[in-house]
Parts: C-alpha cells; structure tokens; sequence
C-alpha cells in the first residue's frame, strides 16, 4: 500500500524528468541561501568572525553604510541590513567614525555598535608597526587584526594590483610579486585609506629608503637580486652588529657556485619556522630552496630593512663560509671549514 503511495506521489509530481530534477536542484540552491542569509542576519556563523573597521563618514545613509558593511563581507545582505534598520523603533542614529564590527555578529548588534561611541575619531590615523623581516601574509594579518584591511584582497592586490613605480616593471615573478617590497617601518594610516592606499605607502616607503641606497652602490646585482639576497641576510642575521658577517657568508659561497643552505628559504616555502628543519624540508622541490638549487632563490622572503641592504651591498670581508645559531638566538658563530663549522655545532648543542 505505502510504495502505491509513494509510486502515485513520485508519478505526480514527476521528480525524475528533467523539469523536476531542475526544481529539485534550485530548491536546494534557495534553500541553501535562505539558510547562509538568516544565519548571517541573526549572527549564527561565528565562525567567519574577524572585526573590520568600518568608517561612517559625516552624513552617511543608510544605503550607503550597508553598501560599505556589504564590500567588506561583514554582512551578506546589504537589503536585509537597510529593512532592519528602518524597520528598528525609533530607528538608528550612525555615529560618525571608525567602528570596529565583527563578521559574526547579528545585524541588529552591527547597526548598535555603528550607533555607539566610535572607536576611532573619523581623521584619527592609527599607528602601525611592520616589522623587519616580515613576509607578506604577516603584514596582511597585522593590518587585518586592526581592522584596517581585509587580508585576501590584500594580497590578492599584491599580485594583480598597479602601481605606478618603475622597480615593479623590474619584476619577472607572477607569485609572491611584491614580497620584500613593502618596506618595514611605523605607518601613521587613516580609517579613509583602502588596502590599495596602504600598499601603496608602503612602495613610496620602499622607493624613499631602499632605491637610492642601491642606486648609489656599485653592484653586479640587480635591485630585486638585492632585495632577495637582503631578505635572507635579515632573516638569519641574530642582531644587527653580525649583519655584515652574515652577508659575507652568502657572498662567499655565491662566489663559488655553492650552495646558500639558508633555514630561512625553507621556512618561507613550509609557512613554519622550525627551530630545527628535518632533511624532507632541506629536500622540498620549489625555486625558493637553497638547500638543492644554488644561486640566490627566485624572490624575496620577506621585507628587509635599510641595514640589510647595506650590508648586501657592502658586506663585511671575511673568509667565513658556515655560520651557527646559540640556542637562544642571541648570536650566531662563524667558521671558514666544514670541520671547524661542525665541531662549533656541537659545542652550540653542548
């Protein structure tokens, strides 16, 4: 009886012809969306949380604050934030200013906190420290964790983004371009500045402070080989007094077609800087590598600062070909031979 049921109910409605299969699938579809958008609007996926700074701006609409919320993925529905809005009693005063805001919070707390004292006056600038030897991702979640960009579209406009300096045209890489570009320093950045603004201060930085320091040195290397190479000086040298020393290492070994075996190049391609690498890592196939490929790697590892790249461009002459780290990363310990570099091995594990 129940499968004449079913056989009667499946012939109705014919489920399996190609009309009910494509009813079937965009049920699904719009189900689905409904699912996404009332879990967005009700603040039920935590799970995307990262706080966006969100600047209102002197006389900003509704619209126009949902629009803005919409293009920095802090809602779904910039329609369903504008109902909600106006629909509220006694409707929403926006406050003008910068507002932290999470991605997992409801549209009724997002519009609360844009009404509520702002965290950030609308012409305050924030401070912020990229350090020497960051790499990009780095520099992306930094910013990102003030609320000051969205990392993704960062470094996707690292990769595809213009920008108008004559060093960029330089550049053979389509990966990692604009790694070792953005140069470390404190920047002073305003709520207005996109991630488009920022980057590209931090090229104007770059172009300040790194261009004409090469461009007064008389080197064989070209800009990006220096930054490259410096990138890796800032990566292994311990403090700033054993840069020069450290240059010299991997000049000399240049000099004699060996192998840079820089720890550093391996931790930039495994994303992981491991006190100590396993020989799999020293074996990874990737043009960063230089364990296996001699020669300086395809591009930079991470940003240098001026004193690295003057230490490149004026290393310190040695005969030294090994180096060492202290265990606690205090210094490293310099040798000419295999032999002399291995006996300093083991006293450093001692």
């Amino acid at each position: 009886m129940r499968k004449r049921v079913y056989k009667k109910l499946f012939s109705k409605f014919e489920w399996f012809t190609p009309k009910g299969i494509l009813f079937g699938v965009v049920s699904l579809v719009l189900c689905v969306w409904v699912v996404l958008v009332a879990g967005d609007f009700f603040g039920l996926a935590p799970g995307r949380g990262r706080e966006v700074m969100i600047n209102i701006s002197k006389g900003a609409t509704v619209g126009e604050i949902a629009d803005i919320l919409k293009e920095e993925r802090v809602i779904r529905s910039s329609l369903l934030f504008k109902i909600q809005a106006r629909l509220s009693k006694g409707g929403y005063v926006f406050q003008q200013g910068g507002h932290l805001v999470g991605t997992g919070m409801s549209y009724r707390w997002i519009a609360k906190e844009l009404c509520g004292v702002p965290d950030v006056s609308e012409d305050e600038t924030i401070d912020i420290l990229i350090p020497e030897g960051y790499e990009a991702g780095q520099i992306a979640e930094t910013l990102e964790k003030r609320g000051l960009v969205d990392k993704e579209r960062f470094l996707e406009l690292l990769e595809k983004g213009e920008f108008d300096f004559d060093f960029i045209s330089q550049i053979d890489r389509k990966e990692n371009r604009l790694e070792g570009y953005l140069f470390p320093a404190t920047y002073e950045i305003g709520l207005w500045e996109t991630e488009w603004d920022i980057i590209n201060k931090m090229l104007e930085a770059f172009e300040a402070y790194v261009v004409p320091v090469y461009e007064e040195a008389d080197t064989k290397y070209s800009l990006d080989e220096v930054v490259t190479f410096a990138s890796i000086v800032e990566r292994e040298a311990a403090n700033d007094s054993e840069r020069g020393k450290v240059a010299s290492v991997f000049h000399n070994r240049l000099e004699i077609n060996m192998a840079l075996g820089s720890c550093a190049t391996v931790q930039y391609i495994i994303k992981e800087r491991k006190d100590v690498l396993s020989n799999a890592d020293t074996r990874i196939k990737s043009p960063y590598n230089t364990y296996i490929n001699t020669g300086l790697p395809i591009g930079p590892i991470a940003s240098p600062g001026v004193n690295s790249v003057k230490a490149v461009l004026y290393p310190e002459d040695t005969d030294y070909l090994y180096f060492a780290a202290r265990a606690d990363g205090s210094e490293n310990v310099f040798s000419k031979t295999h032999n002399e570099h291995l006996e300093n091995v083991r006293n450093l594990q001692k």
